[in-house]
C-alpha cells in the first residue's frame, strides 16, 4: 500500500487475537476514542509506536460508541437520541444532529447487522511490524486525497462493479477504520473497501486535507499483484504527476 499510494503515513493492519501481543498497549491508554487513539498509530511521528489492543476485558475508559461498534458491549437505546436530534432525557438534550430522526438511527444500526469481534481481543499496529500473519483483517490507508483516489482507482482495476468495489458507509470513524472493513458487522458487503471517515464529529482531530481508506485483507493482496500491470507502475506520470497544470489560469 505504501508503494501503490506513495503514502507518507504508516498503513495499519487490524486482526484479532487470543492473547495480547508482546509490548502492546490498551487502546485507551492512548485516548478514550478508538478512532483518535488509531490515527495516532499512523499519523504521529514515534518510530517506536507500540501495537494497541483492546477487548472485553480491556475497555475500560473507552467511549460507549466505540465499544458497541466493535462488539464488545451493546449500543445504548440512548444514542439513538444523541445522534440525531436529542432528548430531554439524554445528556440533557445535547445532540450530534448527525441524523433526521431517532428512529433513522435505530434502522440503520439494525441494517448493519450484529457485530462479532474477530477475537477476544482486536489488535492495531503498522503493518511494517508484522512478522508473520497473525490473521490480518484488514488494513488501513490515511493519506492526502490523491493519494487515496489513486489507491481507489486501482481497487477499480480488476472489479467488474462500478459502484459497490468502495463504499462511504454511515458510521463513526472506528466503524470506518476498523468495523466494516476488517468485515465484524454482520450486513457489511463482503470485499468493499470503505472510504472514510464519515463522521464529522472527528474534524476537531482528524487532518482536514486527509482521507481514509479501510480495505480488506484480500483485497489488499489483490491491490499489490496487480501493481505492476495498473497505472500506478506502467503510468505513474499520470498517478504522480511531476508537473502540474494551473486550471484557473487555462484560457
Amino acid at each position: 500500500m505504501s508503494v501503490a499510494g506513495r503514502l507518507k503515513y504508516r498503513p495499519l493492519c487490524v486482526y484479532g487475537s487470543d492473547t495480547i501481543p508482546a509490548g502492546a498497549k490498551p487502546i485507551t491508554s492512548v485516548d478514550r476514542c478508538l478512532a483518535r487513539a488509531t490515527a495516532s498509530v499512523s499519523l504521529c511521528d514515534n518510530d517506536n509506536m507500540p501495537p494497541l489492543y483492546f477487548g472485553k476485558d480491556a475497555m475500560a475508559g473507552c467511549c460507549p460508541g466505540g465499544t458497541g461498534w466493535t462488539g464488545y458491549g451493546q449500543l445504548a437505546p440512548a444514542i439513538d437520541f444523541f445522534v440525531s436530534t436529542g432528548s430531554p432525557s439524554v445528556r440533557s438534550g445535547e445532540a450530534e444532529f448527525l441524523k433526521a430522526s431517532p428512529e433513522l438511527v435505530r434502522r440503520s444500526k439494525e441494517a448493519v447487522g450484529k457485530i462479532t469481534p474477530p477475537g477476544a481481543y482486536t489488535v492495531i499496529r503498522p503493518c511494517a511490524d508484522l512478522e508473520g500473519d497473525p490473521g490480518v483483517r484488514s488494513i488501513l490507508c490515511l493519506g492526502s486525497s490523491e493519494q487515496i483516489r489513486n489507491l481507489c482507482a486501482l481497487i477499480h482495476f480488476r472489479s467488474p462493479d462500478p459502484f459497490g468495489a468502495i463504499l462511504a458507509a454511515w458510521g463513526p470513524a472506528c466503524a470506518s477504520w476498523i468495523t466494516y472493513p476488517a468485515q465484524m458487522a454482520e450486513n457489511a458487503p463482503a470485499g468493499a473497501a470503505y472510504l472514510g471517515p464519515m463522521d464529522p464529529t472527528g474534524n476537531r482531530w482528524f487532518p482536514e486535507n486527509l482521507l481514509s481508506l479501510g480495505i480488506p485483507v484480500k483485497l489488499a493482496i489483490a491491490m499489490c499483484e496487480d501493481l505492476d500491470g495498473s497505472f500506478i507502475i506502467r503510468r505513474s506520470g499520470v498517478a504522480y504527476p511531476e508537473a502540474r497544470e494551473d486550471l484557473c489560469k487555462r484560457s
